[in-house]
Order: structure tokens, then C-alpha cells, then sequence
């Protein structure tokens, strides 16, 4: 019989235990502890961070991935708005009228908070030129001019029309006015004779009338001519007078914003061409009500006056803002607005659709179509980020068909462009706008979790755009100076969600619980969110008791309510297995059968439960079959795990002698397919049980992967499959026979509750280690596996002698049925 005891694991190694007074000797509270600065436990992704931020040169934007929970998100939005304080606040934007053509807008660039005043300033401009450009065509000047061209005029044409008179006369005709027509009609004794007198007259007279007629009718045509020439000057003159005029009321004007904006090349461009653009429309400011009264305009003018004045000012610019107005050409769409900043802008775009981020023309309908204008274009995440930094989640990006290789082409050509999807595909036809691209410069910060990868594996221009990778880590070692860290963070939120500070032994309980957490005696979680919800909960449990700090019983309540709120599928599975609807056995013993263990998962809650392993062996040369595998319910990484048996007992039982051998494995009452290997041992442990007809003990449940040199591999989820076969024991009644075997490299991974450390100290529940298949075998039957002598023979009464005699017997059989 063999000795159990020296693979069981030591109390004191099945939780590492945060002793207060060496880990948490230095305060008393939470309250003690200095306020976090920064993130903790992320050493890698700080410097990555700083490094990213740094970086000007194009390309150098950032991927922040980590798992949930790591605060990846918040440090991303705190670092970021520190750095960007520093940085330089950028220009304006504004987007103003092209007026060589209409339907490409120009962007200009301002200092910080000029857009604004500029718009404001083209705004009084256009009241300003409704007053006096009216006025100035009421002026004495203008009616002067006008009248001497007018007299001049008349004159000209007057004495033209003289000189007609008197030809038609010198030849003996009168003439006749006949709607635009002019008729000459021949004289007699100074009157101009009837129809009936002229048709009285001979042939031969008529005829030379007529003659006559025509001769003189070409000579009265080109005085015509003269005449209708000096109208068309006349009239261009007229115009000529009308633009210098409202070009004389406008000048000034527009002379004060030039020498305002003398320094921006852009603006008095710009201004020339309104100034000329003014004078040619002139009439759009005349027999128009102004805007505002005149007397408003210049006290408004004089530079001194209100907030209150300068919203009466706006509110009656309001009608100005229609885009069917005259006066939207001279108007300022203000595009980007950093009047208030006070550094480089940080834009956290939550909803990261095309047009949130890269803006949109926006459209108004008239007349049975949709009409817009420069004023209407509207500007994006991406924009108001330019010359700063812009923080966006990688997969609420990808939701978005447009948005990504839109975002690439603006960091790859550096320009921010606004243009509508799908405008090629209106059925309603549109007028459209191609604004002039804005140059971009602002560092791009993707967060997400593993999509990093997908990125890289998919999109060969990801790594050329996104340089710098910001890798957040799940966990820390635990060491005093993190602890230190930890309680800081306990510290600091506390004292920003106003919740109440934990004593030591509260503390204590965190400390162990993120080790829990991570799965890792030596670890802590950096998963603060699920921290988080600890102290929250905590902190209101300890305020129902009325206590002062929050103390270890508010924790541990904290952490029972939560998994209580989660673990609903969990008791109704446990209650299948109590119910003997699902058949684990804890007692007793049977050949080819072991409690295997595995972790489920539901709705973020992640337990153990035990499944039955069975094997069936018999005489063959198909080896091991998986039932699961050909029912196309294992996954690859649990088929690799069954293939690998195969090696393992070739290598021990088939050197001499072929594997005869035909084994069925399976799990039982399992309709949801299996993954991973971790079981494998426990399938191994099933094969040699039915092979050497030796029994399992059903009070021990087991897990680890094995090789095929039969050592014992580390597995996951190790507290969780414990605690889920004591759980069912518990259930069951506690016999003091029962246990779990698992890896010894698993051993450093255990954070167990309390529940199973108390039954494993008053000797009800027990757990061990082993490194490799032999020592599971003797604790699993309580029989050694066998050492093979110089012959390569077991020991009898060993488990390896019982299989190689059974193997033995399976060829003699195959033999038999091969002759």
C-alpha cells in the first residue's frame, strides 16, 4: 500500500494569507495611504505610453489593448489630457466662400479664438454694408453724377434725334413714330400726306418716293444705331457709376477689417474679393430693411459695449443664417472654434460613426430638390482633435463600414476631408460641395482588447499607421512596494467615490482577493474594475452596520453577495448531481471510471463542476478512441490532449510487443462538446484502471494535461475546479476520504476559499500534488504504478505489471484471430 500523505499539499500553501503586519505595516486605514498618481502595476504600458506620446514623426499613432477590466480606458483619458495641457493650442478653422467657384469652399486658418471674432466681424460687415451702401446711393454725390450722365445722355441723344428730323426733312419727309419703329412719310405743303393721297399719286412718283425712302432709311438706321450705342454706354456707365458708388460706401469698411487682419494673407485675399464682389452685386443691399438701425450699428462700432448688446446684436442677425439669403456669400461657417481651450485638444469620440468623425455636409430641401452652401458644413471628431490627440474605442470603430479605411486615408495623406457617403446614389438630385481638405496633424489612440491582432493579421496598413502598442498587462507581482500601490488605489477611491475606508483586515481581504484574481499566489489582479465593485459594496454594507471603516466581514460578504447575485446555473447544476440526475459518485470505487474536472462560464461568472470520465478497453489495434471527437463535440486542443495517451503507452507497454489495444473514452451525460487537455490525465488514469482492472477511488476528483513522457502539466481555472468537486462533496456529506489531484506546478496558483481550508485542516477534505502519472495512480488506487526492471518486467501486484499482462492476453487474442 502506498503512502498518501507525502503528496499532500501543506496547509499554509493553499492560500497565500496577506499577513497585516508585515505586508500592511505601514498604516492602520486606507485614510493613511498617499492619493494614487497614475496606474499601477503597467511598468511596460507606461513607457510604451510615453514613448507613443512623444513621437511627432507621422505614423507614430497608438493601439492601447489590454484585457477588460485593466483601467486601460481611464489611463489612456489621464495621461493624455496631462500631456496635452503642455501642447500648443492650435489654430481656427473656418470654411468662407470661393468666389470663382462656388461649390469648393476655402478653409483658412486663424490663431486660437480669431475664428470667432472674424466670423463675428463679417457679421457687422454685412449690417453695416445694408446701411450704408443704401445711404450712399441716397447721397447727394451719387444724385449729382447720376443727373449729369442722365443730361448728358439726353443731350446726345436728343441732338441725334435732331439731326434725324432734319434729314427726313431736307429730303421731304416727316417722321413718325410706330412702336420701336421709326416711318418716314413723305411731305406735302408741310404735312405729311394720307395713305389715299400717296396711292393716288403715279407709278413713276411712288416709285421714286420709294427710292428716296430707302436711301434715307439707311442714313436714319445708322443714327439709330448712334443712338442705341450711346444707351449701351450710357447704361454701362450707370453701372460703372452704381459699383464705384456702393464700392465707395464698402471700401472703408472692409479697409478697417484688412488692417485688422494685415498679418493674414488668407483674410485680405479674402477681403479684396468681397469688396469686389460687393460692388458687383450691389443691389442685393439696396431696397432691403437693414439689418439693424444705424444708430445701433455705430455705437455697436465704437469697440465698447455688452454681452447683452452683442446677443441683441446676434439675434437680429439671425434671419442672415437662412442659406437662401443674399448675404450668406460674405457670411463665416466657423469651423473648428479652440477659443476655449487651454492646450492641445483631447476628443474622446464615444460613438465613432462616419459622420461624427469625420463631419458632414448638411442639406436644407427647396423646391422639390436640396440645396446647401459653405455655411452648412459641419465638422467632426477628427477635426476638432486636429493638433491634438484623438481617443477612440477599436470596436465600436469597426461598427461602421465607412469609418476605418476612411480614418487610414486621412492619417496616411494627413489631410481631414468632409464629403458625404453615398451622395452618388441620391435619387433626389443634390447640390454638392467639395470643401478644400484641411491638413491634419493629431495622434490617433485606438483602445480595444485583443483586436490588435486581428488589425495586424488583416490590414497590412495598421502597422505602418499605428507604430506604437500600449500592452496592459492582467497582473503584478506581489511585492511590498505594490501592495503599497494597491492599498492607494483602495485610498484613492475611497476619497473620490466618497466611500468609507477600509481597516487592515478589510485590506487584507482585497490584497488576497487579487491574488484570486490573477490566480497566482505571487500575483496581483490589475483588474481593478471587479476591485471596484468589491469596495463599492463593501463600503455600503459597512454603512448599514454604522461602523466607521469598512472591516474584513464587509469584504467577505461583499464577495459571498456577489457570487450569490451570479451563481444561479451553478447551484441548479449542483443540484443535478445531488438529485443523482447527473452521476458523480464521491464514494466508493470503480474500474475505468475518475472524476474529472472543468470550468464553466455564464454571463462573466466562471466555476468548476465534476463529469464523469469512463474508458472501455478491449482487444483491437484501433488505439484510443475519442467518443467525443467522432461525434465532432472535442476541440482540437482536447483531440491533441486523447492523441497524446497513444504516446504515452507505446512508449511504456509497445517496445517489445505491438499496442493490441482498442480504448473508449468519454465523458458522461456531456451534450455541449469538450475543450482543452486538461483532462487528459484523468482519461490516462481511466484507460490503465480498465486495463489492469483496478478501481478508482470515486472520492477523488482529478485534473492536469499530461505529456507523452507522462508528466504531469499545469492546467487553468485550478481554484475554481477545487472548490467545485468540494462544493458536490459537501453536498454529498463530507467522509474525510475525499480530494483533488492536481498538477504540482499548479500548486503557487492556489487562492482557495475558506470554506475548503477549514474542511482540509479539520481533515474532512483533502488535496494533492503530483508531477507525473505514477504518483496519480497510487493515490488514485492506492496500489504503485511499478518500476520496470533490467528486463523491461513490472513488479506484480503493481498497476503497469496488471496492464502489460492485460496487453499481453489482447495480441494473444489478435494472434488467435489472425491464424
Amino acid at each position: 500500500m502506498s503512502d498518501s500523505n507525502k503528496y499532500k499539499i501543506p496547509i499554509e500553501r493553499l492560500k497565500k494569507v496577506c499577513r497585516i503586519e508585515e505586508e500592511l505595516n505601514f498604516c492602520r486605514t486606507s485614510k493613511d495611504v498617499e492619493i494614487l498618481q497614475g496606474v499601477i502595476g503597467q511598468d511596460r504600458a507606461v513607457k510604451s505610453m510615453e514613448f507613443g506620446l512623444s513621437m511627432n514623426a507621422p505614423g507614430y499613432n497608438i493601439f492601447v489593448l489590454g484585457p477588460q477590466g485593466t483601467g486601460k480606458s481611464t489611463y489612456t483619458q489621464s495621461v493624455v489630457s496631462k500631456v496635452a495641457k503642455k501642447g500648443p493650442i492650435p489654430n481656427d478653422w473656418c470654411y468662407i466662400n470661393n468666389f470663382s467657384e462656388w461649390d469648393k469652399p476655402l478653409a483658412i486658418s486663424l490663431p486660437p479664438g480669431k475664428g470667432k471674432e472674424f466670423q463675428k466681424d463679417m457679421d457687422k460687415l454685412i449690417s453695416n454694408l445694408t446701411i450704408y451702401i443704401p445711404k450712399q446711393f441716397e447721397g447727394s454725390t451719387f444724385l449729382q453724377q447720376k443727373d449729369v450722365l442722365v443730361q448728358k445722355t439726353n443731350e446726345k441723344m436728343n441732338g441725334i434725334l435732331r439731326d434725324i428730323e432734319k434729314l427726313a426733312l431736307d429730303s421731304g419727309f416727316g417722321i413718325q413714330q410706330a412702336g420701336q419703329r421709326v416711318l418716314l412719310i413723305p411731305l406735302k405743303e408741310d404735312r405729311l400726306i394720307t395713305p389715299e393721297e400717296y396711292q393716288q399719286l403715279s407709278l413713276d412718283e411712288r416709285e421714286a418716293i420709294d427710292n428716296k425712302r430707302s436711301k434715307i432709311a439707311k442714313e436714319i438706321d445708322e443714327k439709330i444705331r448712334d443712338v442705341q450705342m450711346s444707351q449701351k454706354i450710357s447704361e454701362e456707365q450707370y453701372m460703372d457709376l452704381e459699383e464705384q458708388t456702393a464700392r465707395n460706401a464698402a471700401e472703408p469698411l472692409i479697409n478697417q477689417l484688412k488692417e485688422k487682419y494685415t498679418d493674414i494673407q488668407e483674410i485680405i485675399k479674402y477681403l479684396d474679393k468681397v469688396l469686389k464682389d460687393v460692388a458687383e452685386n450691389h443691389a442685393i443691399f439696396r431696397n432691403v430693411r437693414p439689418l439693424v438701425n444705424e444708430e445701433f450699428a455705430a455705437e455697436f462700432d465704437d469697440g465698447e459695449h455688452s454681452e447683452d448688446e452683442e446677443e441683441l446684436f446676434d439675434t437680429k442677425l439671425l434671419e442672415t443664417k437662412d442659406s437662401k439669403n443674399p448675404f450668406t456669400r460674405y457670411k463665416v461657417n466657423l469651423f473648428v472654434n479652440n477659443e476655449d481651450a487651454k492646450g492641445a485638444p483631447v476628443v474622446v469620440e464615444s460613438n465613432p460613426y462616419y459622420y461624427n468623425l469625420f463631419g458632414k455636409i448638411e442639406y436644407k430641401n427647396h423646391m422639390m430638390t436640396t440645396m446647401t452652401d459653405f455655411t452648412m458644413i459641419k465638422s467632426g471628431a477628427l477635426q476638432r482633435a486636429n493638433g491634438g490627440y484623438l481617443i477612440l474605442q477599436a470596436k465600436d470603430l469597426l461598427m461602421d463600414p465607412y469609418a476605418w479605411d476612411t480614418l487610414k486615408k486621412a492619417l496616411k495623406y494627413r489631410q481631414a476631408l468632409v464629403e458625404n457617403i453615398g451622395e452618388q446614389s441620391r435619387f433626389v438630385p443634390t447640390v454638392t460641395l467639395k470643401p478644400e481638405p484641411i491638413p491634419l496633424n493629431v495622434k490617433v489612440i485606438l483602445v480595444g482588447s485583443f483586436l490588435y491582432y486581428s488589425f495586424l493579421s488583416v490590414d497590412e496598413d495598421f502597422k505602418k499607421l499605428f507604430k506604437v502598442n500600449v500592452d496592459f498587462d492582467v497582473e503584478m507581482d506581489r511585492t511590498n512596494e505594490n501592495i503599497q500601490h494597491y492599498v492607494s488605489f483602495i485610498g484613492s477611491m475611497c476619497e473620490q467615490e466618497n466611500l468609507k475606508h477600509l481597516n487592515c483586515g478589510a485590506m487584507s481581504k482585497v490584497i488576497e482577493l487579487g491574488s484570486r484574481l490573477a490566480d497566482d499566489q505571487n500575483k496581483l489582479s490589475t483588474r481593478f474594475n471587479v476591485v471596484s465593485e468589491i469596495l463599492y459594496e463593501a463600503s455600503a454594507l459597512a454603512d448599514g452596520d454604522n461602523s466607521e471603516f469598512v472591516d474584513a466581514v464587509h469584504v467577505e460578504a461583499a464577495i459571498k453577495n456577489k457570487k450569490y447575485r451570479s451563481n444561479m446555473i451553478e447551484e441548479k447544476m449542483q443540484q443535478q448531481i445531488v438529485q443523482k440526475k447527473v452521476f458523480i459518485d464521491t464514494e466508493g470505487a470503480v474500474a475505468g471510471q475518475v472524476n474529472g474536472l472543468s470550468v464553466m462560464s455564464a454571463s462573466g461568472y466562471s466555476f468548476g463542476l465534476p463529469s464523469r470520465i469512463t474508458a472501455r478497453t478491449y482487444s483491437g489495434t484501433e488505439g484510443i478512441i475519442n467518443i467525443e471527437r467522432e461525434t465532432e463535440m472535442s476541440g482540437n486542443i482536447h483531440s491533441k490532449g486523447v492523441l497524446t495517451l497513444n504516446g504515452y503507452l507505446g512508449g511504456k507497454f509497445a517496445q517489445e510487443k505491438q499496442l493490441g489495444l482498442t480504448a473508449q473514452v468519454t465523458f458522461e451525460q456531456l451534450y455541449g462538446g469538450v475543450e482543452g487537455d486538461s483532462a487528459s490525465s484523468a482519461e490516462l488514469y481511466a484507460i490503465l484502471s480498465s486495463l489492469s482492472d483496478v478501481p478508482i477511488k470515486q472520492s477523488f476528483a482529478v485534473t492536469g494535461s499530461v505529456n507523452q513522457m507522462g508528466q504531469i502539466q499545469p492546467i487553468g481555472g485550478v481554484n475554481e475546479k477545487i472548490e467545485g468537486f468540494f462544493d458536490i462533496c459537501s453536498l454529498n456529506g463530507l467522509t474525510g476520504d475525499q480530494g483533488v489531484i492536481i498538477p504540482e506546478s499548479n500548486v503557487t496558483n492556489l487562492m482557495l476559499k475558506d470554506e475548503v481550508i477549514d474542511a482540509v485542516k479539520e481533515g474532512k477534505f483533502h488535496i494533492y500534488s503530483v508531477r507525473k502519472i505514477e504518483e496519480g495512480l497510487e493515490l488514485l488506487t492506492g496500489i504503485t504504478a511499478g518500476e520496470p526492471d533490467k528486463f523491461g518486467e513490472y513488479p506484480e501486484n503493481t498497476i503497469f505489471y496488471l496492464v502489460n499482462q492485460k496487453l499481453r492476453d489482447f495480441n494473444k487474442v489478435l494472434e488467435a484471430s489472425e491464424e
